[in-house]
């Protein structure tokens, strides 16, 4: 079972490794977890992992930077059906457009923009830190999720969806923040899986079990 972490160049991301080594090992009899920013590893791997920080923008560039990536990510993706999960600012991405810095283009493979968190005064922005997960519809990802479980936040913009039917779980930070999406082979969390001990894990489990 081989696993294909995407390095757009956007941060460390030996910590995503290590969690989608430590779930495989336990679910598969063999498995090959890799970090790459080559097109041609795309070609033999049975799941897709964008993760992402900073901004919506920057991350676009430099998935764009990567000659032939956005069209490989349409071809793997969007026509075979490859699983594919974003993290973060890799779930951003997903949107049609994002306004963070400039307004950029997404993958817009699910309709919505990317917007500035707009809350109560009281409540910083960025969200940083752990939040619970409200549970919007039942999907096999949050198979065994509750609402009372928590995951570990770091971000200043959102996904406002424009279908409520891709949105699994939010978050309440003033206002409802989109924490998990999904539309046929694709998820989306706006938090980060490989930070939430095992809340997280348990999402990766779920998704490659989904995915198998």
């Amino acid at each position: 079972m081989n696993i294909t972490i995407i390095d757009c160049g956007s941060g460390n991301l030996r910590s995503a490794q290590k969690a989608f080594e430590k779930v495989s090992k336990n679910l598969f009899k063999k498995t090959n977890v890799i970090v790459s920013a080559s097109v041609e590893d795309l070609e033999k791997t049975n799941f897709i992992v964008l993760p992402g920080v900073g901004s919506f923008s920057d991350f676009i560039k430099g998935i764009n930077d990567i000659n032939g990536m956005q069209d490989a990510l349409n071809y793997y993706v969007i026509k075979k059906g490859l699983p594919f999960l974003g993290i973060c600012v890799g779930m951003q991405v997903l949107a049609t457009k994002g306004y963070e810095n400039i307004e950029t283009e997404g993958l817009n493979w699910i309709s919505g923009s990317v917007r500035k968190i707009k809350t109560h005064s009281n409540l910083p922005v960025p969200q940083m830190g752990w939040n619970n997960l409200v549970l919007k519809q039942n999907h096999p990802i949050v198979s065994n999720i509750s609402n009372n479980d928590h995951a570990y936040f770091v971000h200043s913009y959102f996904f406002d969806c424009n279908e409520n039917s891709h949105i699994v779980a939010q978050v309440d930070y003033g206002i409802p923040i989109n924490a998990i999406v999904v539309k046929d082979n694709i998820i989306g969390m706006q938090f980060h899986p490989e930070k939430s001990q095992k809340t997280g894990l348990d999402l990766i489990s779920n998704f490659l079990l989904w995915g198998k």
